[in-house]
């Protein structure tokens, strides 16, 4: 029970945390699937941003934090200027994917990338994916 209780003050706050990170109120969402039906990913995500959106909704984090769905958010703007609520999606996604920066959960390791792929590449590509992808 004492387990049971301390996960669910653990989703609780960082369920705060999204919040106060991408100032929005999920609970605006009235799961039409607008944010899904638009997303040029979603044929790539684990989850899809309606489902996001409904286990955040839930208080349910674990499998947010075990998907690589937040990082493959485009933050295109796509779904926010759909959104009939006004809810700014791509925000949550940054929320989520700065907690897991936090954890020390990074996406790329700039040393796993050969360094004749670095010559070619743009800069400003990797420091843009370095930014987004590490902590």
């Amino acid at each position: 029970m004492a387990v049971q209780m301390l996960l669910s003050e653990l989703d609780e706050t960082i369920l705060h945390k999204v919040a106060e990170i991408s100032n929005q109120n999920i609970y605006r969402c009235m799961q039409c699937g607008t944010c899904t039906a638009v997303c040029p990913m979603v044929t790539d995500m684990e989850i899809t941003p309606q489902r996001v959106v409904a286990l955040l909704q839930h208080g349910i984090v674990d499998p947010l934090m075990e998907s690589r769905t937040p990082w493959l958010c485009a933050s295109c703007l796509t779904c926010q200027v759909r959104c009939p609520r006004g809810i700014e999606l791509p925000r949550v996604m940054e929320a989520i994917r700065q907690l897991m920066l936090r954890r020390r959960h990074d996406q790329l390791s700039p040393r796993s990338i050969p360094s004749a792929s670095l010559a070619e590449l743009p800069q400003i590509a990797l420091v843009a994916g370095f930014r987004k992808l590490t902590g």
